[in-house]
């Protein structure tokens, strides 16, 4: 099976995000709380660009890098200048297993070190796949601490922050 392009995402792939975001979702409970408005979820505050793994028209996944807050960057021991943020990140069902999920990670890692940042993000205890992926990558832990809101199966988020291998580029 052929490799999906990897580009920078478009306002015209919005819809299609939110779309394979929906299957994500259904099918793994990412994110945790359905947002009521997708479309702004997948463009948050403090964008710095995004990216999509298109197979044709199919979105098949999607990353996106943002600035980092200060209690991330606490976490991670660095100040939130140094750094950027992976976010939004996920493969459909039919993307997993090809790497899809590896290759936007390695794009945002890319694109980060290209720019003098280290790459940090956040994630749900509950995400065990991402977790591996993240550690099969060199990933560092450097802490853990409740999140202010709850998972679908009512108790408190428990976020993990992981540290990119400095210098990262996959």
């Amino acid at each position: 099976m052929e490799q999906p392009e990897i580009r920078r995402r478009r306002d015209d792939d919005v819809k299609a995000c939110v779309e394979a975001l929906a299957t994500v979702h259904e099918a793994d409970r990412y994110p945790a709380r359905w947002p009521a408005d997708p479309a702004g979820w997948l463009t948050p505050d403090g964008l710095l660009e995004a990216w999509v793994a298109v197979d044709g028209t199919d979105v098949l996944g999607h990353v996106a890098l943002t600035r980092t807050d200060r209690v991330m960057a606490a976490d991670a021991g660095h100040p939130p200048d140094e750094l950027a943020s992976v976010s939004r990140l996920f493969a459909t069902a039919s993307a997993r297993r090809r790497g899809v999920a590896s290759a936007l990670l390695a794009t945002a890692t890319t694109a980060a070190t290209a720019i003098g940042l280290r790459l940090v993000l956040e994630v749900e205890d509950g995400g065990g796949a991402a977790v591996a992926l993240y550690e099969r990558a060199g990933w560092r832990h450097a802490g853990s601490r409740p999140g202010d809101w709850r998972t679908a199966d009512g108790r408190t988020a428990l976020l993990h922050t992981y540290v990119a291998p400095a210098g990262a580029t996959r």
